[in-house]
Order: structure tokens, then sequence, then C-alpha cells
């Protein structure tokens, strides 16, 4: 999908390659990708999030990685660039990409408490903001988000929003374009992502990549 010149390719599960003049990944897994990555995202230490056989497809000695602090003995020992640990609230500049850590986390589940700071991010990239949730369910602090053009949102339900959670989550965002995400891999079917879509088209435009 393009969008502003941004090409943004959906790589299974809860990973994105997002290409404009920098090459950026969130959450490469089980990807048949190698292009070398200029900066890797990655939202939390779960291994179908991070996963060090991926990473290690797309990195050489210019990749930066930014992760939240719960990843931290995972990654410090990768040959990159620089590897920057962030919390929700965290914002940084890497050349002309602003990144953001958000919250991410559930609520009445054990799976991603609050209290671990795992991240979800705002990427804004050319004026366009792209947000990527990570694992997490409907919660307030979406309420804070602002001019978001791209949303890409977990469906599959269990350890994450489910579809109609998902609707909610687009109600309070109001993104221009919704990608539905954790589905077709661990959890999550395609049928997740066309009932999304039906639901929330209605208030967005919804691209199943």
């Amino acid at each position: 999908m393009k969008f502003n010149d941004i090409e943004i390719k959906w790589l299974g599960h809860d990973g994105f390659k997002i290409k404009n003049s920098k090459i950026v990944y969130i959450d490469p897994f089980k990807i048949h990708d190698n292009e070398k990555a200029d900066l890797i995202l990655i939202t939390h230490e779960h291994y179908d999030h991070l996963s060090l056989d991926d990473i290690n497809k797309i990195i050489d000695n210019k990749t930066m990685i930014i992760a939240s602090e719960i990843c931290k003995n995972s990654l410090e020992k990768l040959n990159v660039k620089e590897l920057k640990l962030i919390k929700p609230g965290d914002k940084l500049k890497i050349d002309n990409i602003w990144v953001e850590a958000v919250y991410s986390y559930n609520i009445g589940k054990q799976f991603h408490p609050k209290k671990d700071l795992r991240n979800g991010y705002i990427l804004t990239i050319n004026n366009t903001r792209i947000y990527h949730a990570g694992d997490t369910d409907l919660i307030p602090e979406m309420n804070a988000l602002e001019n978001i053009d791209i949303a890409l949102l977990p469906v599959s339900g269990t350890y994450v929003m489910d579809v109609n959670e998902a609707v909610e989550a687009v109600k309070i965002i109001k993104p221009k374009i919704v990608i539905p995400m954790h589905i077709n891999l661990i959890i999550g079917t395609m049928k997740d992502a066309e009932d999304f879509k039906k639901l929330a088209s209605k208030y967005c435009k919804v691209e199943i990549l």
C-alpha cells in the first residue's frame, strides 16, 4: 500500500515494513525479506515480536533498533549502530523520522500488564502519522492520540483487542486508513480481518494487506 510516497507492506502477524527515504521494520517475525533496515522498532519481548532470527536477517552496522526497556537483555549484544530503549511518553527524532512510544497493554488479561511498559509506536514520516498499536486492548490512552493517518490495529482477540473492540478503537482514534493485524499466524484469521472491515468501513477506509 502507498500513502504520501510511503510504502507500507504487511509481513504477517504484527510485522510491517515501511519505506520512504529510510527502511523501517516493526516487529519482524517469520519474514521472507532481507532488505537491510535503517531502523527496527520492537514493541515488546515476546518471541513473535522480538525474533532474533528475523532481526538478524535485516541488520547491519548501520541499523538502529528502538525497543521497549523490557527487551534490553535480548537485544544488547546485537551488532548494530545503536540500540535505544524507550518507554511510553518518550519521543525521539532519527534523521527525518519522529518515533513516539505510547502505551500498549491488556485490561483484565495477564499477558501484557501495563506496569511492564511495553510500547506501541507513532511514526511520523513526511507529516504522515502511522500508529502501530502493539499487543494492546482498547485502552483509555487511545483518547489522546491525535491526527493519526494510518492505524495498524490488532483484531484477533485473546491476547489483544477483538474485532468489536478494534472497531471502537477506530471510532476513538479516527484514522484516515486502518490496517488490521495480529492475524493469520499464531492466532486470528483473515475472516477476523474481513469481519473488522465490514464493521469499521463506515468510519474510515480499511485496507487488508
